[in-house]
C-alpha cells in the first residue's frame, strides 16, 4: 500500500475526534456533529465532489480541475458529470465552478449560461470583455 492508496480528506471535513474515553457517543452522533443533522457522510466520488463545490466561497470561483484535485481519484470531467447530475433546487453552489480559461463551459446561447452568468454577477465577480474571469482576482484556490 502506498501513499496513493490513502485518500486525502477533503477540506471542508474536519477529521473525526477521539471519543474512546467517551463510551457514549455513538458513530451516529459523531456524524451529525461532523456534517450536521440530517446529513450523511459522502459515500460516493459524486458526493465528495459535491461537498468541495459547497466550500467555494460566495464571490469565489473554482476550475473543474481545482474541485477535481481536492477529491483523490477524480477528473474534471467527473465534476462536470456531478454537477450535471444535481436535482432541481439543489443547493450545491454549481455556478461557482468554470474552466480553466475562466469561462462558463456551458454553451453561450442557452438559459443555463445567462443563468450562471447572473448568478455569479449578483455574488459580485466581474466579467471580461471576452467573457472571461480573472482567476487570480476571483479564484478560491
Amino acid at each position: 500500500m502506498g501513499p496513493w492508496d490513502t485518500p486525502r480528506p477533503v477540506p471542508c471535513q474536519r477529521r473525526k475526534p477521539n471519543h474512546a474515553a467517551d463510551a457514549t457517543v455513538t458513530p451516529a452522533a459523531v456524524e451529525a456533529r461532523r456534517y450536521g443533522a440530517g446529513m450523511a457522510a459522502p459515500s460516493n466520488s459524486f458526493d465528495r465532489l459535491r461537498a468541495v463545490v459547497c466550500t467555494v466561497p460566495k464571490g469565489r470561483v473554482a476550475t473543474y480541475g481545482q474541485v477535481s484535485g481536492q477529491v483523490l481519484g477524480t477528473t474534471a470531467r467527473m465534476v462536470g458529470f456531478a454537477l450535471a447530475a444535481l436535482p432541481e433546487g439543489s443547493d450545491v453552489p454549481w455556478h461557482r465552478i468554470v474552466n480553466a480559461a475562466g469561462q462558463i463551459s456551458l454553451p453561450a446561447d442557452g438559459a443555463a449560461h445567462a443563468e450562471q452568468r447572473r448568478r455569479l454577477e449578483s455574488e459580485g465577480v466581474r466579467f471580461g470583455a471576452q467573457g472571461t474571469i480573472d482567476l487570480h482576482a476571483f479564484g478560491w484556490l
